[in-house]
């Protein structure tokens, strides 16, 4: 797969991305990997944290240049990413491993004995709004810290293909104890982008958060995505409270937000 061209670096000499055709505040470039400075820059991060209407107003025009949005939350105990051990050097392509066998794998390791990889859910909710509809949704609403899963939001910019590669565009190592590799966790964002019109909305030091435009409809839809999300996060159902499959899979149904944290 060819490698994108780079928007990023245009910003050391423009600040404001005019260049872009966009109108950027005050930020900062973002190179700094666990083996020293990258090659090119990772992330542009704004100084000021994020606020209801940020995501709309910058990153809706920055993604039209290919700088797609993210949220990253610069408030918890290990700083912003600039101290987060990015790894890009360490991750593959998304787009070279199958999403099914990816999750089969990690069910094989997590799930019960005996407990069959029940397979990728063949349901296909309905929209209730358009993916980045949603997505600005959910930004606002972290951004204005309602939820609160994110103390100090602020919008980052990233170089990527699709919103589902953005933590392994950054080479994101939040997941690290569950998979090195982070674009495998990304081939499975690909399939809930086509199949649930996900985004990746916000990254902290160990978290993930998504917007959901197709959220599952009925228990029987979201006992599918559950499965899925084992596969994917076990810490979601096993450190959740009661922590078993019923109660997880109750939450899902018309839920807009999908969050994930590894331990």
């Amino acid at each position: 797969m060819a490698t994108l061209p780079n928007p990023l670096p245009r910003l050391a000499t423009d600040p404001s991305g005019r260049s872009l055709g966009l109108q950027l505040p005050p930020g900062h470039l973002i190179d700094a990997t666990d083996a020293g400075p990258w090659h090119e820059p990772l992330l542009w991060c704004a100084d000021k944290p994020a606020a209801p209407g940020t995501w709309s107003a910058l990153g809706a025009p920055a993604a039209r240049r290919g700088l797609l949005p993210v949220l990253v939350d610069l408030g918890g105990p290990q700083g912003g990413p600039e101290r987060w051990d990015l790894m890009p050097g360490e991750v593959s392509y998304p787009g070279d491993h199958d999403p099914a066998d990816v999750l089969a794998e990690y069910w094989e390791a997590y799930a019960a004995e005996n407990e069959d990889w029940p397979g990728l859910g063949e349901s296909m909710p309905a929209a209730t709004a358009t993916p980045d509809v949603r997505a600005a949704e959910i930004a606002d609403a972290l951004a204005g810290k309602c939820p609160s899963w994110f103390t100090d939001p602020h919008l980052a910019l990233v170089s990527a293909r699709r919103s589902a590669d953005i933590p392994a565009a950054v080479g994101w190592t939040g997941p690290v104890n569950h998979d090195n590799d982070t674009a495998r966790l990304c081939a499975v964002l690909r399939s809930w982008e086509d199949r649930f019109g996900i985004r990746v909305v916000g990254l902290g030091f160990d978290m993930l958060v998504l917007s959901v435009a197709a959220p599952p409809a009925d228990l029987t839809e979201a006992e599918e995505v559950a499965a899925e999300h084992f596969a994917f996060c076990p810490d979601n159902v096993l450190q959740g409270d009661p922590g078993t499959w019923e109660s997880y899979a109750k939450n899902l149904i018309r839920e807009y937000t999908w969050t994930f944290w590894w331990d």
